[in-house]
């Protein structure tokens, strides 16, 4: 089947040739380019999900370098005073961050230098529209939701600009604080009684910012499964891009469909927070995704161990190592038979739309 795509292919490419669709120096290009994408992911494990935080120790050691830069030139900055200043502070530090991604992003793709220039430059741009609101008449809310709104805006300007994935990832971070500045109810998550998280995510307890939360989930998923079925061997930008997003939507997710089934309560509450976990688990599987089961771990360790301790209040240090146990198995089983799990899962699955778009499986 490979050998007749390849040949497939090859009579594509002569028929473009022919066609002077392109020269034959640009079909040979395209040839060396497919195979060497072919070879890239055959060597890779099959359970394998890429991510590149930093490409080696260089990155590290420019990106310190980028910090403490950064930090001097705003303290410089800063020294002059007055109120100009301080708004001209952080436009002048995202202007800067923009003319050196031009060289460590565009020239050397340097990732993690990219990163740190990318955070430089939406924090920039944030705080020089909040300062800028806040001396005026707007209410801090809403001056809070408008300088979210506006780093929203530039860091999609960026992303367009320099291609880098992780962008997405801040361009996310800065729609769900204006999100939260728009819908979280202060007496909810500051009530002491039910605890800061119970306040936020629960459906029932603050049913504003929960919905908008799990709205931006799911945003955020379809946003992901977009770029992953661009590239379902994860080997360029549009898997890197559907990582970062992925990661924005799992919390998302995860925490207001378990924190409100949670706080059912009892027998029925827990049945049901098991009941999602089974089924998010089942997705991660599918769109091979571990982020959706990493984001759960923590539902995962009560519901075990509501069912070890069966009800009783107590909890001892045995208890708990039990519990740690039994999750530190759940999760290392899970990781290592990540593969053929996924496999029988596929294969039991019914054709669907978007199946053959998904990372291969073991047939």
């Amino acid at each position: 089947m490979a050998d007749e795509a390849n040949t497939i292919a090859a009579s594509d490419l002569r028929a473009a040739v022919q066609a002077g669709l392109m020269s034959e120096a640009q079909a040979a290009g395209l040839s060396a380019l497919a195979a060497t994408r072919q070879g890239k992911r055959a060597t890779m494990p099959a359970e394998d999900e890429p991510f590149e935080f930093f490409k080696g120790f260089s990155e590290i050691f420019v990106s310190l370098g980028l910090i403490i830069l950064l930090s001097g030139i705003s303290l410089l900055l800063a020294w002059f005073g007055g109120f100009a200043m301080m708004v001209a502070l952080p436009a002048i530090s995202a202007a800067i961050a923009w003319w050196w991604a031009t060289y460590f992003t565009l020239e050397r793709r340097m990732n993690l230098p990219s990163m740190v220039l990318a955070v430089a430059y939406g924090t920039g741009v944030y705080l020089m529209v909040l300062t800028l609101l806040a001396s005026g008449d707007l209410a801090d809310r809403g001056a809070f939701v408008v300088a979210n709104i506006a780093a929203m805006a530039a860091m999609a300007i960026w992303y367009w600009r320099f291609k880098l994935p992780f962008s997405m990832f801040i361009l996310g971070g800065f729609g769900l604080l204006a999100l939260y500045g728009l819908t979280a109810s202060v007496e909810a998550i500051f009530d002491m009684r039910g605890g800061m998280a119970n306040g936020i995510f629960d459906l029932r307890e603050s049913p504003r910012f929960s919905l908008a939360t799990l709205g931006f989930g799911i945003a955020a998923f379809i946003a992901g499964m977009w770029f992953d079925t661009r590239d379902p061997h994860r080997l360029g930008r549009h898997a890197a891009t559907a990582f970062w997003l992925h990661l924005l939507a799992a919390p998302a997710l995860v925490n207001t469909v378990a924190l409100t089934l949670m706080n059912i309560g009892g027998t029925a509450g827990m049945a049901a927070t098991g009941a999602a976990l089974a089924l998010i688990a089942a997705l991660a599987l599918v769109i091979d995704r571990r982020s959706f089961l990493t984001a759960g771990i923590v539902y995962v360790a009560l519901v075990i161990s509501w069912i070890v301790r069966n009800g009783a209040d107590d909890a001892g240090p045995g208890h708990w190592a039990f519990i740690l146990l039994i999750l530190g198995f759940f999760i290392t089983a899970l990781g290592t038979w990540w593969v053929p799990l996924r496999g029988a899962l596929m294969r039991a699955l019914p054709d669907f739309p978007g199946k053959s778009s998904l990372p291969p499986y073991t047939a």
